[in-house]
């Protein structure tokens, strides 16, 4: 199941791959998602997950297969490239401007929408400055949508890790993006912190009709939230399906927690 029958799916990934060296990272990954739908991508530790996102970004090159974004080929375009197509991602490991002020982390990211030019910049011009006050209204809109209004004019990086990932999400969504790319957004929060992004991850994906693609170790947040989840072990889809499919998925359960030693003697 796919969640995109009879409507072109805003991502497709076919048979995506990439090899280093003798070493899959990530083999013959397919996944299709719909408008508007939030999916997880799961699975232990090096299980390929955040490879696969450095494929969709154009941070690696597949070395087999092709991705679309809306029906249009990504393969072969560089990270800018495929930004402005309309994928955006937040990392595992935060990446803000930690010595600009909140605000201009948000209004940074909006740089591809500036039309001046040097001259109006530095003169000043009605041009400057009216793109500059719209700019600002836009950034301060999206703060309040990650419950950060009134922050504005803190540094970055003097924020709380829970706030600094809330930023993220908020400089993300400052591209207009078709697609958010989550990395482990919950990592390093407590349950309240949690709970809170969840509703904000819901939000924008309901407001904004923009579709979500989430990597989260939390599994509860994951089993709340995502309509699909795939799930990767050594590089390789092992299952996918609902939240209650993939919790009950023999599979599943063995590339969590392995196998006891009764079911290695009967495999043998």
């Amino acid at each position: 199941m796919t969640g995109t029958e009879g409507t072109m799916p805003v991502l497709r990934a076919q048979n995506l791959g990439i090899q280093f060296g003798g070493l899959k990272a990530v083999d013959s990954f397919n996944m299709e998602i719909g408008e508007s739908e939030l999916v997880g991508l799961i699975g232990p530790n090096g299980a390929g997950k955040t490879t696969v996102f450095n494929l969709i970004t154009g941070v690696y090159k597949p070395t087999e297969g092709s991705f679309y974004l809306n029906g249009q080929s990504m393969n072969g375009k560089k990270t800018h490239q495929i930004v402005e197509a309309g994928i955006a991602r937040t990392f595992q490991n935060i990446r803000l401007f930690k010595k600009m002020s909140v605000i201009d982390n948000v209004k940074a990211a909006m740089g591809a929408k500036l039309s001046y030019n040097l001259f109006h910049a530095v003169f000043r011009t009605p041009s400057y400055w009216k793109q500059e006050e719209e700019l600002t209204k836009r950034a301060e809109e999206l703060l309040q949508i990650v419950h950060l209004n009134g922050k504005e004019d803190y540094e970055a990086g003097n924020l709380p890790y829970g706030e600094q990932r809330r930023l993220e999400i908020a400089r993300a969504l400052a591209t207009d993006m078709k697609l958010l790319l989550l990395d482990e957004p919950a990592a390093g929060m407590n349950p309240t912190e949690t709970e809170e992004l969840l509703e904000i991850i819901n939000y924008i994906r309901d407001e904004f009709k923009i579709s979500v693609l989430l990597i989260e170790h939390d599994m509860s947040l994951v089993m709340k939230i995502c309509e699909r989840i795939s799930v990767l072990d050594f590089g390789t889809t092992i299952a996918a399906g609902t939240p209650e499919e993939i919790a009950n998925h023999p599979k599943v359960i063995e590339a969590y927690l392995g196998k006891d030693d009764e079911e290695v003697e009967e495999d043998a």
